[in-house]
């Protein structure tokens, strides 16, 4: 029997953040400064996030669900209006449209990829629709020409959420460019491709959306444009109902030093993935997610669907089995509409069934920069031993 080795005191997971000499080098220096927020390394991290992803702006946050929920406020929607979204995603990706006091709706996937279903997504479409969120699952690029052309003909605001996909591509434009929807939201949690602690980002190219963006994100204050004459140069003006969700120069200089080592993450991930790949491909126990059409991908997750009917273990027995030899998976993820606060809005099971199907289906392996193919042969070799 194979018991996989901890590489760590902590469990060994499906993901964990790589930090080098480097990144510690660079925060022990702002430790040493005298701006440990609202200082120099803010608009540094934002210019060279935005000049990375092809883009005009960019916001720094404090976590990836705070530049959703600013993202959509920024388009001031109204409670008769309904976003749309995928239901396999986490439930922030819904949440942020019902803090802004909007409706959320869900459309189904495509199994193949896990990735939101245009053809599902026009069929959800209503008079009162008036924004799209797809989601960019895994990394992997959602199919955002034929979203955008949706978008177009119904005049509705795009979101992306690409918590999953910094780094990604589509069509050969970095995911965050912009160039199929208003806005590009990211996450910086630590089993994020790149990590700040926490930390998130919204990417524009709309000047006023930015602006906006800026104040909803201290307070709704501004230094600028005021409404009243000033009193004199201390002078700032509340001119909306924001938040404080600021991102502190001690974490903007630790994303700034992991943005530096991108692609060496992504190449990582990528030999990983293609290693996977080849180990369950011609296994009828397991099936191996699709690949999107346009997205050189970045892959946050490596999610596996289990063929549970023929195999002699429940998913339930596989996902303790496997905690017993070590190896801590996730489930990615249970879908929103099935969560109660969701069916207490009157969602319910059977409303998407590929996401429920994929769901009873999915486990995501270990995916981190720190992994090792040997590593990954071990897993490979508990999850066979188990599940066959």
């Amino acid at each position: 029997m194979i018991y996989l080795d901890h590489m760590s005191q902590n469990k060994f997971s499906y993901g964990r953040q790589s930090i080098s000499q480097k990144d510690i080098t660079a925060v022990t220096k702002v430790l040493q400064s005298n701006f440990l927020t609202q200082g120099p390394s803010i608009k540094e991290f934002e210019e060279k996030f935005a000049s990375y992803c092809e883009t005009r702006y960019a916001v720094a946050v404090c976590n990836g669900t705070a530049a959703l929920h600013l993202a959509v406020l920024a388009l001031e929607l109204d409670s008769s209006s309904e976003a749309i979204t995928s239901p396999m995603s986490f439930a922030a990706s819904a949440n942020c449209v019902l803090y802004a006091r909007a409706k959320i709706n869900f459309a189904d996937i495509d199994p193949y990829t896990g990735l939101i279903d245009p053809a599902e997504l026009a069929k959800k479409v209503t008079p009162k629709t008036k924004l799209l969120i797809p989601v960019h699952y895994a990394g992997q690029a959602c199919n955002m020409a034929a979203i955008a052309k949706l978008a177009k003909k119904y005049k509705l605001y795009i979101i992306e959420d690409a918590a999953h996909a910094i780094g990604s591509s589509y069509k050969n434009r970095k995911i965050g460019s912009c160039q199929y929807s208003d806005m590009t939201t990211f996450s910086f949690h630590p089993v994020k491709t790149i990590t700040s602690g926490e930390g998130g980002m919204i990417t524009t190219n709309n000047k006023k959306l930015y602006e906006k963006l800026l104040m909803l994100r201290t307070h709704g204050i501004t230094k600028q444009n005021f409404v009243s004459k000033p009193d004199g140069n201390w002078y700032y003006e509340m001119q909306a109902l924001g938040y404080n969700y600021r991102l502190t120069d001690i974490q903007a200089t630790l994303g700034l030093s992991q943005l530096s080592q991108i692609e060496k993450f992504k190449k990582k991930r990528s030999k990983l993935v293609n290693f996977y790949d080849k180990a369950f491909a011609n296994d009828p126990c397991f099936k191996v997610l699709g690949k999107a059409a346009n997205s050189d991908t970045c892959y946050h997750l490596y999610p596996l669907l289990f063929q549970f009917d023929k195999l002699k273990i429940t998913k339930q027995q596989l996902f303790k089995a496997l905690q017993k030899k070590g190896l801590f998976l996730q489930v990615h993820y249970i879908p929103i509409h099935l969560q109660p606060y969701y069916q207490n809005l009157g969602f319910k099971k059977g409303d998407f069934p590929n996401a429920e199907q994929f769901y009873q289906q999915e486990l995501s392996l270990p995916l981190y920069v720190d992994l090792t193919i040997p590593q990954a042969k071990q897993v490979v070799k508990i999850i066979k031993e188990l599940a066959q």
